[in-house]
């Protein structure tokens, strides 16, 4: 457990130097080190401290984020292909975020607007499941899927009627886009915050893989325990969705993959999603910003190109 943790820690960490220093102007290892250790007051230190690791931290905590909400959601609904947007959360802060954008509104109170649009497709969500009676994980995932729908109507018709001149940011931001993040250290502190909650909880949440009866039997709170998943879930998602916007596949892809490789595990796969998830789209994010330079394209497009195959390839296995 712990080799395989300091592994993707390692892995890690040799992204970010990789992000920091790859780009349009290429940062020798030299002069990286140099900016690290205080030495570099010119260009080389405004590039890296006030562009570049912004932006490489808000990719990692957001798709940390989406990897842990992601192992969240499959173990909520024991479905191993269920991630963290199949309750329509993206679809509740695309709306919000769009609009703000459609208000002319800056981008805090933009990120502002997504963050409540994802709690209010929670609390939607939840609500139309619990009904009169109480939800089960099929009923959850059906509202979910349906509510989705809806709030992808919603969105079709915002672009519609939007000026041609909104449209590029709205898109950009619709398809993931890190370039806009600038605060990154509140999504960090929420992974963080996040994975050190739920390592008490990793016991329990393995019981409840094996089904609420088998749960319940064992001495597993099953309800509190399943609305604690499905609120952490929702929060951890509309943090990284404010963040950085609509980015799929990272939280589909990376928890399968790694219980495939390490086990079922949640003490081991927990942490260790928050690692792989935010190696991931920082490896995306530095492909996005560097395959076409100086244009950029939406590191959403780079996390699907890479999604799609191997989610068919892991769904053939599992047939």
């Amino acid at each position: 457990m712990i080799r395989s943790l300091t592994v993707l820690f390692v892995l890690a960490l040799l992204a970010c130097v990789f992000s920091l220093a790859v780009g349009s102007v290429t940062v020798t290892p030299a002069a990286l080190w140099q900016v690290i250790t205080g030495h570099e007051e010119g260009l080389n230190r405004t590039l890296l401290l006030d562009l570049r690791l912004p932006r490489t931290v808000s990719a990692f905590a957001a798709g940390g984020l989406l990897a842990v909400a992601g192992a969240l959601m499959q173990v909520l609904l024991r479905n191993p292909l269920a991630d963290p947007y199949v309750l329509g959360l993206s679809g509740g802060a695309a709306t919000g975020a769009l609009l703000a954008m459609l208000a002319g509104a800056g981008m805090v109170l933009v990120s502002g607007a997504a963050f409540a649009g994802a709690l209010f497709a929670t609390v939607l969500v939840f609500g139309l499941a619990h009904g009169t009676g109480s939800w089960t994980p099929s009923r959850l995932l059906l509202t979910g899927v349906v509510t989705a729908a809806g709030w992808g109507a919603a969105i079709t018709l915002m672009l519609a009627v939007t000026p041609a001149h909104q449209l590029p940011g709205m898109l950009y931001w619709l398809m993931g886009d890190v370039s806009y993040a600038r605060t990154p250290w509140p999504g960090l502190l929420v992974l963080t915050a996040a994975v050190i909650a739920l390592i008490p909880l990793a016991r329990s949440l393995n019981v409840l893989a094996r089904g609420p009866m088998q749960a319940a039997a064992l001495g597993v709170s099953v309800r509190p325990l399943e609305w604690t998943i499905y609120v952490l879930a929702s929060l951890l998602t509309a943090t990284a969705v404010t963040s950085v916007g609509s980015i799929g596949f990272v939280g589909l892809i990376v928890p399968h993959m790694l219980r495939l490789i390490l086990g079922n595990d949640q003490r081991l796969i927990l942490p260790a999603s928050a690692l792989a998830g935010g190696t991931l789209l920082v490896l995306a994010d530095t492909l996005a910003r560097t395959v076409i330079a100086p244009e950029q394209l939406p590191v959403g497009v780079i996390t699907a190109l890479l999604g799609v195959p191997t989610f068919l390839l892991l769904l053939y296995r599992s047939r």
